[in-house]
């Protein structure tokens, strides 16, 4: 077939353009219910015009993917719901190739059909329409195109009665972004299909396509998966030597000019690789963690070229030979077994990495730890015999090396029939309504919106979310809030802010939770919150942590510095992380570009391994961020209530490019008392836009100039 034109979207249906016929709603009709009812369902059509869009593109909650027919009239799309439902609303989003003439019709066996609603001379674009009827099949049948083209549809929706959904239950496909591999299977025909999700991927920073991409266990040869956004790779085994890959798992950043610093969203977990060339490249910044990997030989951290790169995460993991971090502004590497560790450039932070490099900051500028105090590796998928099963690992205490070196990683393992396997299109209230009923939840990739929070109230509920799926919160309520419960553990997931502002984005128990969890902490593990970016967004606070005991184990919490919806008003969050909670720990914590506290900590006992932050770059001048006598607020504030409170390896830099002549007093502030010390603390000038006048409350010397110099305390007190 010829290729499409270009297109461009046109005007919403315009109901005066077409005749509808709609059976009228008797009184008593229910509610209708806001999930989709045909979300994933199998899709049958009479033709396709390729195979990038088939049938089941128009049912798959995706807007960048599309049906799409042959040239010719009639044509028909149908959805198989599954069991005869009572459907009362059918949601038909257009792409440029839409239908003029059509039927929206129901059957209960697939031959009768019943028309639900008649359109004659309709414009495309989105359109609701408000039905009566039932059937288990429900399709749209065109009878005349609107364009020379085929018919073409973003999305196909069915509604049903409330009350008429059966209830959630367990278990269920992992939808058609999650792509699994074979051993069985030709190289070519794995490569092919990387391939082509790299290329959606690569440079779609604010996109909406989400994958996940799984490796049964055995071995693959030949191969280069490169991994652009939104993309998680997993290993199915039950330890990461299970599934062995001779190839390579690459991040680089070439459609970024070989810049590094916005490589974000994305990950590597539970296999291992034995790179052609030696070493494998993982070129990232934040929010981009690698996790129970071996690596039979070298890792590079840099970009080619050595371009600039701005910080990571590595867990659970075994390198063989050495990592280079080269160019790598900062990095964390927790728990884990390494050949040998190259440079540093500002800081690099180890905590119980067997072969790491020494504890000598600030020449060279390592912190390490030799062990992590408390620490709990993150939920991941495996395949037992034919079935999908979730491993939740222990919890460990002053840990030192990997968990599944010499034997595998303790913990519970859980079966997906456990878990309510949540598809874009379902509503809160459904997920709610699984969680309510003693199910765990399993986000597969997508988007979600939500008209109310996520409450995770039950003890030892598991929230797994794949591919970097994404909860969005409307009407400003916060996305998901958990209950002072024991050993609720959060995993996987990105929470971007709704255009109306949420006083919170993520809450770890109410305000006054006071209960001991120190047998059995919640944990929160590449958890990540962003502010603007994929479009304006809003959030008092980001992340609140109220409960006591919590781990949270690498989060980036990000008030946007760039792409749309991006401003000092536009996307205003004055506050990222909260913590309320006594005893609660952070490792690797990433946290930037708050319009006022970056992290504030009124808990006691608190302690922070590792912390990457840079302030906001927009604030527009001195007075924008002046704090009473102060200039600017700091990074990192410890109340002056709180008596003890412990961080090893912190950062903090500034780049007030808008107005370089901003001055910030210090990075760190802090109550002077025995029990508060802070080990290894720097801050960083970039470029002479903006400068520090202290690194911590008013100990350490100013930055200067434009040499991009860090100044450092070794110590404080």
């Amino acid at each position: 077939m010829k290729p499409h034109p270009a297109r461009t979207a046109l005007p919403a249906l315009a109901v005066l353009a077409a005749l509808l016929t709609v059976p009228a709603s008797p009184a008593h009709a229910a509610a209708c219910g806001s999930g989709n009812a045909a979300l994933n369902r199998p899709a049958t059509a009479s033709s396709a015009e390729n195979a990038g869009t088939p049938a089941a593109a128009a049912f798959d909650g995706d807007s960048g993917t599309r049906w799409s027919s042959a040239f010719s009239d009639p044509q028909w799309v149908q959805v198989d719901l599954g069991s005869a439902r009572n459907i009362c609303r059918v949601d038909l989003s257009w792409e440029a190739a839409y239908g003029r003439d059509f039927r929206i019709q129901a059957s209960r066996d697939g031959t009768s059909w019943t028309d639900l609603a008649t359109v004659t001379g309709g414009t495309g674009g989105t359109a609701a329409y408000n039905v009566t009827g039932s059937g288990r099949y429900v399709r749209m049948y065109g009878t005349a195109r609107g364009t020379g083209y085929g018919y073409s549809l973003w999305e196909f929706a069915v509604h049903v009665e409330d009350g008429d959904e059966p209830p959630p239950t367990g278990g269920g496909d992992l939808g058609p972004n999650v792509h699994v591999f074979d051993p069985s299977m030709p190289s070519s025909a794995v490569q092919s299909q990387l391939d082509q999700i790299f290329r959606q991927q690569e440079s779609a920073q604010f996109g909406t396509g989400r994958h996940a991409i799984f490796f049964k266990p055995g071995r693959y040869s030949g191969l280069n998966a490169q991994i652009g956004f939104y993309t998680s790779v997993h290993g199915l085994g039950r330890n990461p030597d299970d599934v062995a890959i001779n190839g390579d798992i690459t991040v680089d950043a070439g459609w970024f000019g070989g810049n590094a610093t916005q490589n974000f969203w994305r990950s590597t977990e539970n296999l291992s690789v034995t790179p052609v060339n030696g070493t494998n490249r993982w070129a990232v910044a934040q929010a981009a963690p690698f996790r129970r990997m071996h690596v039979r030989g070298g890792l590079n951290l840099a970009p080619a070229g050595y371009g600039w790169a701005s910080g990571g995460y590595i867990a659970d993991s075994k390198i063989d030979g050495t990592v280079g971090p080269y160019s790598q502004q900062q990095w964390y590497t927790r728990d884990s077994s390494i050949g040998g560790w190259l440079n540093g450039v500002w800081n690099m932070v180890f905590s119980g990495v067997q072969g790491s490099p020494g504890d000598t900051f600030p020449q060279p500028p390592y912190t390490d730890l030799n062990t992590t105090p408390i620490s709990r590796e993150k939920p991941y998928i495996y395949l037992d015999g034919a079935d999908y099963r979730v491993f939740v690992p222990a919890k460990r205490t002053n840990a030192r090396g990997t968990t599944w070196e010499g034997g595998s990683t303790p913990g519970t393992s859980l079966p997906l029939t456990q878990f309510y396997v949540a598809k874009p299109g379902d509503s809160a209230a459904r997920i709610n309504t699984a969680l309510a009923q003693g199910l765990h939840l399993l986000l597969t990739p997508g988007i979600y919106h939500l008209d109310q929070p996520i409450n995770v109230n039950r003890a030892g509920t598991v929230v797994l979310g794949l591919g970097l799926a994404t909860l969005i919160p409307d009407n400003g309520v916060t996305a998901m809030k958990v209950a002072d419960v024991n050993g609720v553990r959060l995993a996987g997931f990105l929470v971007d802010a709704g255009p109306a502002n949420s006083a919170t984005l993520v809450e770890v128990g109410p305000s006054g939770s006071a209960a001991d969890h120190a047998a059995d902490p919640t944990t929160l593990q590449d958890v990540f919150i962003r502010i603007g970016g994929a479009g304006p967004g809003r959030a008092t606070t980001s992340m609140v942590v109220n409960s006591d005991d919590v781990i949270i184990d690498h989060t980036w919490i990000w008030r946007a510095d760039h792409g749309a919806g991006v401003g000092w008003e536009t996307n205003r969050a004055d506050y990222g992380l909260v913590v309320n909670g006594d005893d609660v720990l952070a490792t690797g914590l990433f946290v930037e570009h708050f319009n006022k506290y970056d992290v504030q900590w009124f808990g006691e006992r608190g302690r922070t391994i590792f912390f990457q932050n840079e302030k906001a770059y927009d604030a527009p001048n001195q007075a924008a961020i002046q704090n009473g006598s102060i200039q600017g607020y700091a990074a990192y504030r410890v109340a002056d209530s709180v008596n003890t409170h412990e961080a090893w390896g912190v950062g903090s830099y500034c780049y007030y490019n808008v107005d370089p002549t901003i001055r910030q007093h210090h990075g760190f502030q802090t109550p002077v008392k025995p029990g508060i010390r802070f080990h290894h603390a720097l801050v960083v000038s970039l470029g002479g836009n903006g400068q520090y006048n202290h690194v911590i409350n008013d100990t350490g010397a100013p930055t200067s100039g434009t040499s991009t110099t860090p100044s450092v305390v070794v110590s404080y007190p």
